[in-house]
């Protein structure tokens, strides 16, 4: 899984430095407020991917003395720094620069053409390559992107749509989330660019490059949330619906206490239960165990020191103890096996048996 994520990083990370480099090159020629929004976009988003990058791999990092269950949430940290603080100071600048070129429409100067190898350019043509080429990298990282979202989600056997709300991975989520924001910001910062050539009012390209601000502060909103979700110690209520089938068709378990559950990461859940074992599900076949155990012991003894008393007391002691905590053992691995085998990311499980459910036809 981790693969699928790193590759859409990587692929996210150089094209939008790529396009970073050519929208501020655009953008100060074309005195557009529209297209420096999205060259600021941009950036943020490259210093974003790289955050989600260095968060890919102090999570892969495995478990030690300080970090018992790994360090699978310092992903979701690095995530939750990048949403707030990079897409939150993407977001103000771009209103501040909104703002500012919104009091300098009165004596802003007109955009002249460019002389390029004794080649006469009108900027905005170049602004409109520039958009063009961002439209083609942009909905191409967006593609790779779906499709490992996409294949995430039919491998859970749940639609795409509904995994963008129940997010395992947040990594790939915010990539897939920003190069739509992105793709959109270059249809806007076109819009605004092309109205105001059009038109004749400059107004139009900074309105559009307000709406490419606030994207990327719904931007911070949305990623802050969801990464902040899996930094509270959010329940596995998956994990535990399945662990809550496996008991209720267990013949041997009577019912079940203080369930519990934690997320790890996307790969790792940690869950915790105490169940009751049915009487009968106990005493059937212990006498046999028992009887087992006791004579392996005693034939470990000599001749001699079987007849002492206390000893063979002891002998049966252990034994009834040693048959009866395999039984219990035997059905804890069962419920465990059955969990992990439907719920495979359940990477630790705890489950203490509370104690002997009597039977109704129990003598006592």
């Amino acid at each position: 899984m981790a693969s699928g994520s790193r590759r859409a990083v990587l692929s996210a990370i150089t094209g939008n430095a790529f396009l970073t480099v050519l929208k501020f090159a655009v953008a100060l020629p074309t005195q557009s407020a529209a297209m420096m929004n999205e060259a600021v976009h941009s950036l943020m988003d490259t210093l974003n991917q790289v955050f989600l990058l260095i968060g890919l791999a102090q999570g892969e990092r495995r478990a030690d003395a300080r970090y018992a269950f790994g360090h699978g949430q310092k992903k979701y940290l690095w995530n939750l720094w990048s949403a707030i603080g990079l897409f939150s100071i993407g977001c103000g600048l771009g209103l501040a620069h909104a703002w500012h070129a919104w009091h300098q429409l009165e004596k802003g100067a007109p955009v002249t053409d460019m002389i390029f190898a004794g080649f006469r350019i009108d900027p905005i043509w170049l602004a409109g390559v520039v958009l063009l080429i961002a439209f083609v990298v942009e909905s191409y990282v967006l593609r790779l992107a779906w499709t490992e979202f996409t294949k995430r989600a039919q491998s859970q056997e749940i639609s795409p749509w509904r995994k963008l709300f129940r997010p395992g991975d947040p990594t790939l989520l915010a990539v897939v989330l920003e190069d739509a924001i992105a793709v959109t910001g270059v249809m806007l910062a076109g819009c605004g660019i092309t109205l105001s050539r059009v038109t004749g009012n400059a107004a139009w390209d900074v309105g559009f490059s307000v709406a490419i601000a606030l994207m990327l502060g719904v931007t911070a909103v949305i990623l802050g949330a969801i990464n902040m979700r899996l930094l509270s110690d959010v329940r596995d209520r998956e994990a535990e619906g399945i662990f809550e089938t496996i008991i209720k068709a267990h013949r041997e378990v009577e019912r079940y206490h203080d369930l519990r559950s934690i997320v790890v990461d996307e790969e790792n859940t940690v869950l915790v239960a105490e169940v009751e074992i049915r009487e009968e599900a106990v005493l059937a076949g212990l006498r046999r165990r028992i009887d087992e155990h006791e004579e392996a012991l005693l034939a470990l003894l000599s001749e001699s020191r079987r007849d002492d008393s206390e000893l063979r007391a002891y002998v049966a002691d252990r034994a009834a103890v040693q048959a009866t905590l395999e039984r219990t053992e035997q059905l804890i691995d069962e419920l465990e096996a059955q969990l992990r085998n439907r719920c495979p990311r359940v990477s630790h499980v705890t489950i203490e048996v509370q104690g002997i459910a009597e039977d109704s036809r129990s003598r006592f």
